[in-house]
């Protein structure tokens, strides 16, 4: 009785675990390789505009006229008219030297002058009277040469007084010092009361003009042809200064045009030195400042352009990653020109979407889901 029932507990036992397999097989998924997801991205709208092309690099600031006071004569300074950092025209005061001496040397020439002027309105008269006398052989004819002789020896001293009148007038107009130019006054080096010398080297002060002002700045010489190009148009180039920055992204101090090339070019640094003029009312540009300098070169017209990181680069040259029903495909492009900030390109069309933020995630044909909508350059990566 025993050794029947084990059978069938066995056999019931395989049947429940028979079913019970074939229950779980019907209710487990089929499983398949999960979906590729979507890869963020950031992107921007291709848009057309007319950009200005550029050449650029640092310059200084020059002042077109710099002038060191100094004492063309030797005496006291008595007297500055003028103070530091005071602006002066042309022609104004601005310190004297005590003239006593000098106006001495000036009496003591107009003495002697008068003397000499005297002494030879006497000789002219006896010269006239030997002439007479020698008509008549009333003389020798040796005195009357001794005569004409001491007449114009005469006139050569009062031509010698005169000179040293001149020369002391000059001397006299030295003791009142005034400015060569109109510009700013630096530093004076000298108080009242010291004694100048003219071969005093640092002077009384400077005067600096500050408007118009220069920017002297190189460039590469590569780029001779197209500047020597800008000299010869009747229309001057524009040159724009900038500071805390480059072109993209300083503050724009003034506004000039290019105005010479140096007649050589450095040998040890490949480049040539042009010199450009600035209107300077304001006087945002000072003497010996470091400037970005942007000599405008050209107009790209409906340019085609873009931020600078959409462009990649690749084996075969440069790419971007179109956008279009949520997949990217890769575009070659060639880039045209480039500033800090964006690219001027080819190969796309305007109000093409491209990806500027993401790419190395990307292979031609992905799927992409925009991070936020293209609103033209403005959405570029942070």
């Amino acid at each position: 009785m025993r050794i029947a029932i084990r059978p069938l507990f066995v056999a019931g036992l395989l049947l429940v675990v028979v079913v019970g397999a074939a229950w779980l097989f019907k209710r487990a998924p089929v499983s398949g390789p999960a979906p590729a997801q979507p890869i963020p991205v950031r992107v921007v709208t291709v848009v057309q505009a007319d950009v200005p092309r550029y050449l650029t690099g640092i310059g200084s600031v020059l002042s077109l006229h710099s002038v060191t006071v100094r004492a063309q004569v030797d005496g006291i300074l008595s007297q500055v008219a003028v103070k530091e950092g005071q602006w002066v025209n042309k022609g104004d005061a601005l310190a004297s030297i005590d003239d006593r001496a000098i106006r001495a040397s000036l009496a003591q020439a107009q003495a002697q002058a008068s003397q000499s002027q005297a002494q030879l309105q006497v000789a002219g008269i006896n010269l006239r009277r030997y002439k007479d006398l020698s008509r008549d052989n009333g003389i020798s004819r040796q005195v009357l040469d001794e005569q004409q002789a001491l007449f114009d020896q005469l006139t050569a001293t009062l031509q010698g007084n005169k000179a040293a009148i001149a020369a002391a007038q000059v001397q006299l107009s030295y003791t009142q010092i005034r400015s060569p130019v109109t510009g700013r006054v630096g530093i004076r080096r000298v108080d009242p009361g010291n004694f100048l010398r003219v071969s005093d080297a640092e002077g009384l002060f400077t005067v600096t003009q500050i408007d118009p002002i220069a920017v002297e700045f190189s460039l590469p010489q590569q780029e001779l042809a197209t500047l020597q190009s800008l000299l010869d148009k009747p229309q001057p180039a524009v040159v724009r200064a900038y500071i805390n920055g480059d072109t993209e992204t300083g503050t724009q101090v003034g506004e000039g045009h290019l105005t010479l090339l140096d007649n050589q070019i450095a040998a040890n640094t490949g480049t040539i030195r042009a010199k450009a003029e600035f209107h300077n009312g304001k006087h945002t540009l000072w003497p010996g400042q470091l400037v970005s300098v942007g000599l405008q070169v050209g107009v790209e017209r409906n340019a085609l352009v873009v931020p600078l990181a959409v462009v990649q680069r690749g084996i075969d040259g440069h790419y971007v990653y179109r956008v279009t029903d949520a997949k990217v495909e890769q575009v070659p492009v060639q880039v045209l020109y480039q500033t800090s900030t964006q690219s001027l390109i080819e190969g796309v069309a305007a109000g093409d979407v491209l990806v500027s933020d993401g790419q190395s995630r990307l292979r031609p044909g992905a799927s992409v889901q925009l991070v936020e909508p293209a609103t033209g350059n403005a959405a570029t990566a942070p």
